[in-house]
């Protein structure tokens, strides 16, 4: 490889290089931009003092497409040997053995994964040390096929509701793909069974009292036109899409954090921001009022224990 196919960036206190920047991984088309490796590299630098505190402590799920969006998709656990040695690695237990996942926590490292076409960082939802205690519980609002984003709209504004009456702050993200995730931060102390028993009765209450709009069946089969309330990201070693990464779609759409009141911006959707715009949305700091500790769900299930009782 010549010199010429590699640049170096500074990131922090760390030089690192980028390999053939000018390799196009998002091609163009009418409506989308074209968008190359140097891009990608770019626009990480430039969301990573938002994202990396969404990453810190948490081992990741790299989605790679080394010959961009249009090549072989690569989803990376394990960390690679020739990796550089002051990126983060975590040992988690499996089934059959342990993996050695990436953990990203610190915006060189970012710069890297970018550099090696990791296009998609996907997120667990505990952090190294703590791994069965989830800190986080998510909603994942995945529209009908053709129903269009008024149903997400409508769901997300129901289960906002139902949290807010349950106590528990949330947040509201673009999923970059199809829907929205709905983020409620919780203590740490309950493991995935109880996390996720928590948000299937959630969930289930909204079906309940909007039958012909929402469900919680797996299966597509069984949804018919109505959007499904998915909360299997809440089990051990399930993946959610990191706040600002990037997804494998034409235009580079992000999965971008907003606030509730953008919830009724006509002009959203959930690819409304891409690598061209995330980060100015990045730097207005959508998800500030989510600050502290996360909640506890005891008081909110025996609220919720309520509701369902009426």
């Amino acid at each position: 490889m010549s010199g010429d196919d590699v640049r170096k960036v500074r990131v922090g206190r760390r030089s690192v290089e980028v390999h053939r920047p000018d390799k196009v991984l998002f091609p163009g088309g009418e409506e989308a931009k074209s968008y190359t490796k140097g891009d990608l590299v770019a626009y990480y630098r430039s969301v990573a003092a938002f994202m990396v505190p969404q990453l810190r402590g948490r081992p990741l799920m790299l989605e790679r497409h080394p010959d961009g969006i249009d090549g072989p998709r690569f989803m990376q656990k394990n960390t690679p040997e020739h990796y550089p040695e002051w990126i983060t690695r975590a040992e988690v237990a499996k089934e059959d053995g342990t993996v050695r996942h990436t953990v990203c926590d610190d915006s060189a490292t970012l710069a890297h994964l970018a550099d090696q076409a990791c296009l998609t960082l996907h997120r667990w939802l505990s952090r190294v040390g703590r791994v069965d205690r989830p800190d986080l519980m998510v909603f994942d609002l995945d529209p009908a096929d053709g129903s269009g984003f008024a149903a997400v709209r409508e769901a997300a504004e129901w289960l906002g509701e139902l949290l807010d009456q349950l106590r528990l702050p949330s947040a509201l993200m673009t999923t970059g793909s199809r829907g929205l995730h709905v983020v409620v931060p919780v203590d740490g102390h309950e493991d995935f069974d109880a996390v996720r028993g928590f948000a299937r009765d959630a969930a289930e209450l909204l079906v309940a009292e909007h039958p012909d709009r929402l469900t919680t069946a797996a299966r597509k089969k069984d949804r018919g036109d109505r959007l499904y309330l998915d909360v299997q990201r809440n089990g051990y070693a399930q993946t959610a899409v990191a706040p600002f990464a990037v997804r494998a779609l034409p235009g580079a759409p992000v999965a971008t954090p907003l606030t509730w009141e953008q919830l009724h911006d006509p002009e959203l959707g959930p690819r409304r921001w891409t690598i061209a715009d995330a980060a100015e949305q990045a730097h207005a700091r959508p998800w500030s009022a989510l600050t502290g500790r996360g909640r506890a769900l005891g008081p909110a299930r025996r609220r919720l224990d309520a509701l369902r009782a009426t």
